[in-house]
């Protein structure tokens, strides 16, 4: 018998015409783990919160969502809120204590558990999830990582039946998320627990999976098992948004139209590209020379601290970003990356060290005229951006406050929201919108300001792999004329393919600077799936395409005897 079930589930916002689910049914087995996935905006993260009573939005609904036979909506509150589970995205707005051990108790001190149980079952969780070792700590003193795990760690010491999470690996760092996707596999493993996840980043989840859901436009495209979904959507259209965020196995596989059995995991795709001959066995890549180039930002023995009393988060900080240069910088959680974001936005000051931009120190601009036609910054959380309940009226007057007229103010408008293909979003409110969709619609806000610098902090976090292309693209098209760009990202992926150097940020500083290739294959945890593929086959091969280069190069091994 099927644990959940959803029968003809249609939802609609307040105040608007499109449907966000139509007419979507699901079955999910006791003890499947589901991954959910598609672009932004169809429909993912609306279909979870109407899994959990307490959180579902208000709007019009129609069809059934069922526990074990039960509507939700009849379920009473002890079962609804113990035996439904769910992960949010962004783990700050789930913890509500100040310290790790009340944040586990504090679901069963609200049941009214007696002490004796609150403390046993504390104790039994912290040994499974490994956090004794944190366990008296203060919530704000744990990293991005860390973080999550205590949010799932306090879902599932209220023993819930199902776990529902909404991207949770979308803030955290390759690391981190790795760590993260192998304790919901221990769970689904050893504990038998149904799980429901979305997620965008599919490398490490589609391995594991019973059973995927792809959506498109409020509704369900398919649901098969992961081996059968890439064939399928390759079926269905050839061109589907879905294929670009595959796992690289399964795109290398589909590009080179490959027979048999379609890889899913590193190690299947390492034993795949066996059937594939090295007698061309990679690429040779050298360093461009940077020495004449201008520079747009420096930082020079760098030293920066929250507070007084606090560590140093940058400790003698040495960074060069260049014109018109995509520049990433990668690194864990809690490392400075942002903070150096901040340094170069001139919303914190260094307390030792210089920061020049263009070659000025940053106290000779005055006025607005550091941000005027010069930088602009897209930060982490994104809705910080938006003051109006339209995000048409969002858009228009970071239009008119760079001094266009009201109808230059429209047409900069339609044609940004056509390039980042938001058109049909600008009439809806801001906070309405997807994670993914917030993203690109602040975005659009910071290319209104027309700057020669952009500083985005994780601009691919909770937006889909085409939408990655899109956003990639115009990133190219502002560098061709002539403007610099400096990228913190989780995403790997992204920068192998589109950045022209790559920091690692660690310990206060950049340990290490240099183009993509050089930069993953050296790395043995902090790298790409594809190069973790070619590795021992192919040398510096870090992208998908650069595999599968190599790969029609070389030819297939059975082709010659």
């Amino acid at each position: 018998m099927a644990i959940l079930t959803l029968e003809n589930l249609t939802f609609t916002y307040p105040n608007s015409t499109t449907r966000a689910l139509d007419n979507v049914s699901l079955s999910v087995e006791s003890g499947e783990f589901v991954v959910l996935c598609g672009e932004s905006g169809c429909g993912k993260s609306t279909l979870l919160r109407l899994l959990k009573k307490q959180l579902q939005p208000k709007g019009n609904k129609s069809g059934k969502v069922l526990y074990n036979g039960v509507e939700i909506e009849n379920l009473d509150e002890r079962t609804s809120v113990t035996s439904i589970g769910f992960v949010m995205q962004n783990p700050d707005n789930q913890i509500v204590t100040d310290k790790v051990w009340h944040e586990l108790a504090f679901g069963l001190e609200s049941l009214g558990e007696d002490s004796d149980e609150i403390r046993r079952r504390v104790a039994e969780i912290s040994g499974f999830f490994g956090i004794g070792d944190w366990y008296h700590k203060k919530t704000c003193e744990l990293s991005g990582g860390q973080k999550q795990l205590l949010n799932l760690a306090s879902v599932m010491v209220m023993q819930p039946e199902i776990l529902v999470l909404d991207e949770p690996t979308s803030q955290l760092d390759p690391i981190a998320a790795a760590d993260f996707i192998a304790t919901l596999r221990k769970i689904n493993e050893e504990l038998g627990m149904t799980i429901i996840l979305v997620e965008h980043r599919l490398e490490e989840v589609f391995p594991i999976a019973h059973k995927v859901v792809v959506m498109n436009k409020a509704n369900v495209l398919m649901i098969d098992t992961p081996k059968n979904i890439g064939k399928r959507l390759l079926e269905e259209d050839n061109r589907h948004k879905m294929l670009l965020g595959l796992p690289s196995a399964v795109r290398i596989y589909q590009k080179l139209k490959a027979n048999g059995e379609c890889p899913l995991s590193v190690r299947e795709g390492r034993s795949f590209l066996q059937n594939y001959k090295n007698t061309y066995p990679g690429y040779d890549i050298q360093n461009e020379d940077y020495s004449n180039r201008k520079k747009a930002i420096e930082i020079s023995e760098g030293f920066f601290r929250y507070e007084r009393d606090t560590p140093d988060v940058l400790n003698g900080l040495n960074l060069t970003v260049y014109e018109n240069e995509i520049l990433c910088i990668l690194g864990g959680n809690g490392a400075g990356k942002t903070t150096t974001l901040k340094i170069m936005s001139g919303t914190r000051r260094l307390y030792r060290g210089k920061l020049r931009i263009w070659d000025k120190k940053i106290k000779e601009y005055s006025g607005n005229s550091l941000y005027r036609h010069n930088i602009s910054c897209l930060p982490q959380n994104p809705q910080i951006l938006f003051v109006k309940s339209k995000l048409r009226d969002d858009l228009m007057e970071v239009a008119e406050l760079m001094g266009y007229d009201k109808e230059q103010s429209q047409q900069k408008v339609d044609a940004i929201a056509k390039e980042l293909e938001i058109e049909n979003l600008l009439e809806s409110h801001p906070f309405d919108l997807s994670g993914g969709e917030q993203q690109k619609a602040a975005f659009a806000k910071l290319l209104l300001t027309e700057p020669k610098i952009i500083l985005l902090d994780e601009p691919t976090k909770g937006i889909d792999a085409y939408s990655k292309k899109i956003l990639a693209d115009i990133l190219y098209r502002l560098k061709k004329q002539g403007m610099t760009i400096v990228i913190v990202t989780h995403d790997v992926e992204f920068a192998a393919e589109h950045a022209d150097r790559c920091g690692m940020f660690f310990d206060g500083q950049i340990v290490s600077l240099c183009n993509p290739v050089d930069f993953f294959s050296s790395n043995n945890y902090y790298t790409t799936a594809a190069s973790r593929i070619s590795r021992g086959q192919y040398k510096n091969s870090v992208t998908v395409d650069m595999v599968v280069e190599l790969c029609e190069k070389n030819g297939k091994v059975k082709d010659n005897g």
